[in-house]
C-alpha cells in the first residue's frame, strides 16, 4: 500500500511538482535538496509505503519520513526529496499516485530530473537535454538552450508520469544532465537548477553551489551510505536483493 499523507491543507492550483528521484549521478536529490534549502520551502508531507526501506531520516535532531514533500508559496512549486533510491516494484503505484496527485491538486506542470550516463565528451560540453510532453514545450526547451531528446528511452517515475502527461496534455518536462553514473559532482545539480530556472523563471541563486559542493557532495554520499547499510540489513534478512542507488 502506498499513500501521500499532507501535513497541512495547501491549495497548489496553478503549482509546479519538481522532482528527482534518485538515479544516476543523483542529480535529482542534489539539485532537489539545494532548492529546497535556498528557498526555505516549508515541509508539508510525505509519501509512505510498506515496500518502502524500513528507515527514517533524521535532519536537525528531527526523525522525519526519508520521501518528503516541501512547497514554496512565493515561487508557486512544490517538491519531492527522496533519500533512498525507489524500488522497482513500486515504480508503478507511486507514479500512479504522485499523478493523481498532481490532477487532483491542480499541479499545472511536471518538471523532473534525472542523469543520463554519457561520454565524457557529452558531460564537459555543457549540454543538457530534455523530454517534453506538448509541442509547446518545445518550444520552452528551445529558449532555453536545451537539446530536446528526438529518440531514445526512459525510465522510471518520472517516465510513467510522462506517458500520462502527453495522453492528457498536461506540461511535463525531463530535464536529463549528461553524468559520469560512477562520480558524485554537484555541477550535475547546477547545471538541472540552472536549466530549470530558464524553463519556469524560477529564480534560485547557484552561486553558492560550487562554494558548497563540498557540504553538497558530504550529505549526497551520507544518502548512499544510508541506503547501503538499509539495503544490506534487508538482505540478510529478507535474503533478496535490495535496490541499487544507481538502478
Amino acid at each position: 500500500m502506498l499513500s501521500i499523507r499532507l501535513l497541512q491543507k495547501v491549495d497548489l492550483t496553478g503549482y509546479t511538482l519538481i522532482e528527482g528521484f534518485p538515479g544516476a549521478g543523483l542529480v535529482g536529490p542534489m539539485a532537489i535538496s539545494y532548492i529546497i534549502e535556498k528557498l526555505s520551502m516549508k515541509y508539508i508531507g510525505y509519501i509512505e509505503s510498506s515496500k518502502f526501506p524500513p528507515l527514517i531520516a533524521i535532519h536537525a535532531d528531527k526523525p522525519m519520513p526519508p520521501v518528503r514533500i516541501y512547497a514554496n508559496d512565493k515561487a508557486k512549486i512544490v517538491t519531492i526529496l527522496a533519500e533512498f533510491a525507489i524500488p522497482i516494484d513500486v515504480t508503478y503505484d507511486l507514479a500512479h499516485e504522485l499523478y493523481d496527485f498532481v490532477k487532483s491538486s491542480g499541479i499545472t506542470e511536471i518538471v523532473s530530473i534525472g542523469g543520463i550516463p554519457s561520454a565524457s565528451q557529452n558531460i564537459e560540453s555543457g549540454t543538457v537535454f530534455a523530454i517534453t510532453s506538448t509541442d509547446d514545450m518545445k518550444g520552452e526547451v528551445k529558449k532555453a538552450g536545451l537539446k530536446q531528446v528526438g529518440e531514445g528511452v526512459a525510465t522510471g517515475v518520472s517516465a510513467l508520469m510522462m506517458v500520462n502527461a502527453v495522453n492528457d496534455g498536461l506540461s511535463d518536462v525531463n530535464v536529463l544532465v549528461p553524468v559520469d553514473p560512477n562520480v558524485l559532482n554537484p555541477k550535475y545539480a547546477e547545471a538541472a537548477i540552472v536549466a530549470i530556472n530558464k524553463l519556469i523563471n524560477l529564480k534560485v541563486d547557484v552561486s553558492d553551489l560550487e562554494k558548497e559542493a563540498k557540504e553538497v557532495e558530504t550529505k549526497v554520499r551520507e544518502l548512499l551510505k544510508r541506503n547501503k547499510e538499509v539495503t544490506d540489513v534487508h538482505k540478510k534478512v529478507a535474503g533478496e536483493e535490495g535496490p541499487s542507488m544507481y538502478a
